[in-house]
């Protein structure tokens, strides 16, 4: 392959993505349900936050009178000493009032806000293990890790100092405005004439700066998607030498989610500099037509420094304002993509009155099921079978032949799309969700082992196991000989996905977690698959104390595992094309007995 189709490759995989801009115009509705999140604290730290602000914005919008027009016209201007003492003492005692007011404002609100991000992210994590298989399906893990990392991180101003100073720059900006006009009419219009002129271009860069902020989210969901898969992919990536592709890869991501940032903060910084201007052609007039005012009489000299104060003051809320709005379109980009997840329904949904099967005896039944995943791709054809209690049931046949379907669907991970589900006589829609995956056990060919210790990883199947129901439950399942070996025994701490330990000593570790929770119905797909011949000896031993009074679904491509069945089931594009025990099926010299033979001539020739 020439560079120039490297290049078209790595330009057409940097273009996909999962993610999209989500267009919706700015509504205070929606961010309203953002600031929905105070409310439980509504009672305790948010009226202490409020008490603080109020004090500061009193005592700030209290002082220039205090010293223009009373210190200046009254105190100075008639040497009144005793007043110009209680002045110079009341003004004092103010600002420390206001400088312990805001560093308890500054208390609260931080903690307000750590506490509201807590439980934003823990409400949208919750939510997110309660959705479906399909949506992860149609999400890659760093998409998803953006939403409830960095989207919720973005959050974190606008709830520690955003909200409250939002609130105190309005208290300001009215309380100023009231006084400006108190002091001199004519003056205050004079200045406010071209508070139009910057309203109506602020309102001209809202849409563009929120659609900044939603294209770097959109950025930020790549990078991170990106870096997950070559975290994760890294051995397959080293071992096709493909390291070159994926920097240069990486850098296109890198680049695009970095000219995002440079474009949204770009825009931001527009906003500032046009309150400069405002201020400056505001304190121009002031200067002018104020000398013009002092000269005929008509204005004080107390009033004018009175007057200069609240006027520097009015354009330091709307400067602050302007950077509360960049937040809350921050907010609001963010807010979109979280509600997005937290929005999203559980296509798999529990019944408003579901039935708890706390004794269930495991019997399944398929009644005309049928299954896709998608209108293009069916799984499933009218599948119809009974796997009575107990009854240890082999599913065979070519990949893509539906096997684990039809384990997804026991467990309840997909609804069908067609026919009913039973379990014990019981629609399993019916039925409790978690009580029902609390009595089924899957075992997976790939085994996900957590960060952690070794007893951490078997008690998972029943987190109130004691230290002694897990090393049983490993010496059951021939996993003790292995683990008593490694460093520290159960104590051993492997890192994500099991990486120091190999895939038959994971497999075993797997077959532990399932034995110790214990299930009424137990799933096995393709278990055995990566196992080496000594290990599999192993568990062929362990599998009759696994499988005992247990209902049992394998999944194997590996026939020899399925050999003692009680029933074979073989599937063909959806179809259940033969079923029957082991030499029931190799009579019928189908379809399941050509497979045995293509087994059999493959292991002679190896």
């Amino acid at each position: 392959m020439g560079n120039q189709d490297k290049k078209v490759l790595i330009k057409e995989r940097f273009q996909y993505s999962t993610d999209t801009i989500i267009e919706k115009p700015f509504n205070w509705k929606q961010m309203w349900r953002l600031l929905s999140y105070l409310k439980p604290y509504s009672k305790n730290v948010l009226p202490l936050a409020f008490l603080a602000v109020i004090v500061s914005a009193v005592v700030r919008l209290t002082a220039p009178i205090l010293i223009g027009k009373y210190t200046l016209d009254h105190a100075i201007k008639n040497n009144d000493m005793n007043l110009l003492t209680i002045l110079v003492i009341t003004i004092a005692a103010m600002y420390i009032l206001s400088y312990i007011a805001n560093r308890f404002r500054i208390k609260w609100m931080n903690l307000l806000g750590q506490n509201v991000i807590y439980d934003i992210r823990r409400h949208l994590f919750t939510h997110v293990q309660s959705l479906s298989h399909r949506f992860f399906d149609q999400r890659s893990a760093g998409s998803i890790l953006v939403r409830i990392m960095n989207d919720i991180n973005s959050l974190q101003e606008l709830f520690t100092s955003g909200v409250i100073n939002l609130l105190m720059d309005f208290f300001l900006l009215i309380g100023v405005v009231v006084l400006l006009f108190t002091l001199s009419p004519e003056l205050t219009l004079a200045i406010l004439v071209i508070v139009p002129v910057m309203f109506f271009i602020s309102t001209s860069l809202r849409k563009k700066i929120r659609r900044s902020w939603q294209t770097v989210r959109l950025k930020q969901s790549k990078l991170n998607s990106h870096l997950n898969e070559s975290i994760q992919g890294i051995r397959v990536t080293q071992s096709f030498t493909q390291e070159a592709e994926n920097i240069e890869f990486f850098d296109g991501v890198n680049t695009e989610n970095f000219q995002s940032w440079r474009n949204a903060t770009k825009r931001n910084a527009m906003f500032t500099p046009m309150v400069e201007m405002t201020n400056a052609i505001g304190t121009a007039i002031l200067i002018w037509y104020g000398a013009t005012l002092i000269a005929d009489g008509s204005l004080t000299i107390g009033t004018f420094v009175s007057f200069a104060f609240y006027l520097g003051m009015f354009w330091e809320p709307i400067s602050r304002l302007g950077q509360v709005y960049n937040q809350l379109l921050m907010g609001m980009a963010s807010s979109e993509r979280i509600f997005e997840f937290i929005d999203e329904k559980p296509l798999v949904a529990e019944s408003k009155n579901p039935i708890f099967l706390s004794d269930m005896k495991g019997q399944i039944e398929f009644e005309s099921v049928e299954f896709a995943y998608d209108a293009s791709r069916k799984a499933l054809n009218d599948i119809s079978l009974t796997i009575e209690a107990g009854q240890t049931v082999a599913l065979v046949g070519h990949t893509g032949s539906g096997k684990t379907t039809i384990a997804n669907l026991i467990s309840r991970f997909y609804d069908a799309t067609g026919g009913v589900v039973k379990v014990d006589g019981i629609p399993i829609k019916d039925l409790s969700i978690e009580e029902l995956r609390a009595q089924i056990s899957v075992v997976l060919q790939d085994t996900f082992i957590f960060s952690g210790t070794i007893i951490d990883n078997i008690r998972f199947g029943r987190p109130t196991a004691t230290d002694q129901e897990v090393v049983e439950a490993a010496k059951a399942v021939g996993a003790d000989d292995f683990i008593q070996n490694l460093s520290n025994g159960y104590l051993t701490e492997v890192e994500e996905r099991g990486n120091v330990l190999s895939v038959g000593e994971r497999q075993l570790i797997s077959f532990a977690r399932a034995l110790l929770a214990n299930p009424t119905i137990i799933i096995l797909d393709e278990a055995t698959a990566s196992i080496d011949t000594e290990t599999e000896i192993k568990i062929q031993n362990a599998m009759k104390t696994l499988l005992k009074g247990r209902t049992a679904i394998m999944i194997a491509h590996r026939l020899s595992t399925i050999r003692e069945a009680d029933n074979i089931i073989v599937l063909d594009h959806g179809n259940i094309m033969e079923q029957g025990n082991h030499d029931e099926l190799m009579e019928q010299r189908g379809i399941y007995y050509e497979l045995v033979k293509a087994q059999f001539n493959m292991l002679e020739v190896g």
